[in-house]
């Protein structure tokens, strides 16, 4: 069903069409009781027409409405007043990330802050037991401040899920909003495909880490400007998720060993909590980092330098006299036993002092109990000679002393 502008929905106004697909139709509407716009969602006539399905349905945007995060898209509530039933959401202004990728690969420095938001969008989720299963660039938009928005939590497997609580094979039917980035040359959308993990392409029970695969797929398609797993409609692109790899060589080296372990086929390999994701991403260097790891090129123009600063300092003091200070020399002299030093003579001169040359040992003593008398000795000799004062002339003269 077509809603026109004008039209209402209990208290919202239609003001515009956003998009369709699988899910139904996505409308601009007005508020009229908070005064705000909002995201009106027209659900198809199979989820509204069967009790059943719509009270499941119900009780999954409870769940989903209690998810209080600011890079998930909240629900407001459902509306079932008179006319078709829809879900009323916020509305995230700007481009969906398909729009962006569209204009070409995102260098990793703008796409490491996206991956990470979105990384955290699905932890808030997965701690609550919601898994997304539908993750994909068409359902994550990026508004203008940078802020990452991922929209239709879970709203895929509601949408498919028969009266048994199983999920449809029809894989063409899950929710898409319409984008240039996710359409073929005949119109055919191919965005859910792309992104299955291979036990959800081949309709095993899933848990979160098919969203981690979803992630990988989405960080590659960031990064290299395509789709990690492309073909010319469902059955050949689910082909290439369950048979092929993807072309690394798309992906910066930096990201490859993150994108890698989300994309491995056995889930059992693959990151089993989107926490694992994180410290994969603060590891992914950047350009700007990359520019600042020193190299072997750079370590050698850096010993250079450091070697021309090091000649430049010691060049104005390479004539300078280098002062070594004197190490200090211990001396044992045996005077004998019948030598004996006076403590002091007169107020300044020591008892024992060496020659300034080193060579002779000059002190004052006394030997056999004598007068103290003045004696020097060489220091390669064991005579010491007795220095004996004559007159008054202050001379003195040398006597030998066995």
């Amino acid at each position: 069903m077509t809603l026109t502008p004008g039209t209402r929905l209990g208290p919202y106004e239609i003001l515009s069409a956003l998009g369709a697909g699988g899910m139904g139709e996505v409308y601009r509407a007005t508020d009229t009781n908070l005064k705000r716009q909002v995201a009106i969602k027209v659900l198809p006539h199979a989820v509204a027409a069967d009790p059943e399905r719509l009270a499941r349905f119900q009780r999954e945007a409870e769940i989903l409405a209690a998810l209080n995060h600011p890079n998930i898209a909240h629900i407001h509530g459902l509306e079932k007043s008179d006319g078709p039933i829809a879900l009323v959401m916020e509305l995230v202004e700007g481009p969906t990330l398909a729009d962006r990728i569209a204009q070409g690969a995102i260098p990793v420095v703008e796409a490491l802050p996206i991956a990470k938001q979105i990384a955290e969008a699905l932890e808030a989720a997965h701690e609550q037991g919601i898994i997304h299963r539908d993750l994909k660039p068409a359902n994550i938009k990026v508004r203008d401040d940078g802020t990452v928005k991922v929209l239709d939590f879970r709203l895929a497997k509601l949408a498919q899920a028969s009266d048994s609580g199983r999920q449809a094979p029809d894989l063409s039917m899950s929710p898409t909003i319409t984008s240039p980035a996710m359409m073929t040359g005949a119109g055919m959308i191919l965005g859910t495909a792309a992104y299955m993990a291979p036990e959800q392409a081949r309709g095993k029970p899933v848990d979160k880490r098919a969203d981690i695969w979803a992630f990988g797929a989405v960080f590659y398609e960031m990064l290299a400007g395509r789709r990690a797993f492309e073909g010319e409609d469902v059955s050949t692109t689910l082909a290439a998720v369950l048979q092929s790899e993807p072309r690394w060589e798309s992906v910066p080296a930096s990201a490859r060993r993150l994108v890698a372990s989300c994309l491995e086929k056995d889930p059992r390999k693959r990151l089993r909590d989107i926490g694992d994701v994180w410290k994969l991403i603060d590891d992914v260097p950047t350009p700007a980092a990359l520019s600042l790891r020193p190299t072997r090129v750079g370590w050698m123009a850096a010993a250079a330098l450091a070697g021309v600063a090091a000649i430049a300092l010691w060049a104005p003091w390479r004539k300078a006299p280098i002062y070594v200070a004197p190490l200090p020399v211990r001396l044992d002299v045996d005077l004998g036993s019948d030598v004996s030093l006076e403590p002091l003579v007169g107020p300044t001169f020591s008892t024992l002092v060496i020659s300034p040359d080193g060579t002779r040992l000059v002190f004052v003593g006394s030997v056999s109990r004598a007068p103290s008398r003045l004696f020097v000795r060489r220091l390669d000799d064991w005579t010491m000679m007795e220095l004996v004062r004559t007159g008054k002339s202050r001379r003195f003269r040398s006597r030998a002393v066995p």
